[in-house]
């Protein structure tokens, strides 16, 4: 099984191809949604290894009987990986996302994997949403785009959700405090891009429209959040450039 829809169903990402005369913020609107899966898998390295290992993981800790989480899901890539991985345990899926437009295509790839584990979809605010009951809760590149004033409330109310042995996976794109560490590792991820098709116009103006829009952390900001809200285990268990994968074990 593919871990993203069929190509069939996806339509290159040109949204920035041509020159726009003001660039707006980044928004996941219908336009981002349909080319969502092309626009991922060119701008984030290691993102497939990403998904595998969120399987991995979830086949790991998952506990039976329990809730799993996904929470900023998208089109729900995470979903279909976590719904393979627990198989035989009646973990039950709850998937979040506040862009109806996401939600609405979810669905559509979601039923499109027969699986007996039931997924509940919902169009709602992640800050919002009570957790109880988990023993997985992924963050798969949504972290960032929640305002950093309630990032670390969110962490804590998972935190308290999740059964002893519960783990959180949360994947971000993170920045570094050496200046010439930063400058070098951004190059590198410019030129995955430029070496996926983006051309500089594209590049340039994907930039503007996430000022301010996506907020990336340290890594040791992560990791000092993480013990501040009660995790004692943690650390990144996958980095490609300037992407990590983390996981903090409660």
């Amino acid at each position: 099984m593919k871990t993203t829809p069929p190509l069939s169903q996806q339509q290159q990402d040109t949204l920035y191809a041509q020159a726009h005369e003001a660039v707006g913020a980044f928004q996941f609107d219908e336009s981002v949604v349909a080319v969502f899966p092309d626009m991922i898998q060119r701008s984030v390295p290691g993102y497939q290894t990403i998904l595998t290992g969120i399987g991995e993981l979830t086949k790991a800790h998952a506990q039976p009987n329990s809730n799993l989480y996904d929470l900023g899901c998208s089109l729900g890539a995470a979903t279909l990986t976590m719904r393979r991985n627990v198989e035989g345990k009646a973990c039950h899926i709850i998937a979040i996302d506040n862009s109806e437009a996401m939600i609405e295509r979810a669905k559509t790839y979601l039923h499109a994997y027969h699986s007996d584990i039931p997924v509940d979809l919902q169009c709602a605010d992640m800050t919002q949403v009570a957790i109880n009951n988990a023993s997985v809760v992924v963050i798969n590149f949504t972290l960032q785009f929640i305002d950093p004033d309630q990032r670390e409330q969110l962490l804590s109310d998972i935190y308290q959700g999740l059964k002893p042995g519960g783990v959180l996976i949360v994947s971000e794109k993170i920045h570094f405090e050496d200046t010439q560490l930063q400058e070098t590792i951004e190059h590198m991820h410019l030129q995955f891009k430029r070496s996926n098709g983006y051309s500089e116009l594209e590049i340039s103006q994907k930039r503007s429209s996430l000022e301010n829009v996506l907020i990336s952390d340290t890594e040791q900001t992560h990791l000092d959040r993480f013990k501040k809200v009660g995790f004692e285990s943690a650390g990144i268990w996958f980095q490609a450039y300037n992407f990590a994968s983390f996981i903090a074990i409660k």
